[in-house]
């Protein structure tokens, strides 16, 4: 067992209940496949990384799909909004006896080993670390020890997540790393030419 874990939110893929934003431009079954797109870029960059990886479903825990390599661990997501789950789920990892914990979000085509690898290593100095998206969210945070203020009295899915939380984080000792953009639009997916060509046979 690893001492750093990575934890992955994510959605079962199911139609019409992935990505909605997106699939009022391209629809459901694109929209659908996007994802699927993005998962399989997640899990390749985390497959790099030495480390443990829990993956946190929405729905239910599938028994066979991306997410089975032997340092994969599967969890049901538990908490009315996204910082109750968050909370819970850094909570249990801790429980864990991880000493280092990051949650990355699913839908970053940007995504590199990189940025996980300099998370955990900001993580040696730091109390914490994150990455911000450019649309006022964060796609990455970590820390060694859980600061539950973090994860209450914001408006998640908001412009306003990433500037309420470094508030947060103002007491500790803390390091952005770089913004990144993730996948929400028809304008954030125009960025990637060459997810278009791969959803370009279902229109």
């Amino acid at each position: 067992m690893s001492k750093n874990v990575v934890i992955v939110f994510t959605r079962n893929p199911e139609l019409g209940k992935v990505k909605t934003r997106l699939a009022k431009t391209i629809g459901n079954e694109a929209a659908l496949e996007v994802y699927k797109l993005l998962l399989h870029h997640t899990e390749a960059v985390l497959s790099t990384i030495d480390c443990d990886v829990a993956v946190y479903y929405s729905s239910e825990i599938a028994p066979i799909d991306i997410w089975n390599k032997a340092n994969y661990r599967k969890f049901i997501q538990q908490g009315e909004d996204l910082g109750d789950r968050m909370h819970e789920a850094f909570q249990e990892q801790f429980n864990l006896k991880y000493e280092k914990v990051i949650i990355v979000g699913s839908d970053l085509f940007d995504l590199t080993p990189q940025h996980i690898n300099q998370a955990f290593k900001v993580l040696e100095q730091s109390d914490a670390v994150i990455g911000p998206a450019k649309d006022g969210g964060y796609y990455l945070l970590g820390m060694k020890a859980l600061l539950p203020a973090i994860f209450s009295k914001k408006q998640w899915s908001s412009e306003t997540v990433f500037k309420d939380t470094i508030k947060d984080l103002k007491p500790y000792q803390f390091e952005t790393i770089e913004t990144l953009n993730d996948i929400d639009t028809f304008e954030d997916l125009e960025l990637h030419p060459e997810i278009l060509k791969q959803i370009a046979f279902l229109k």
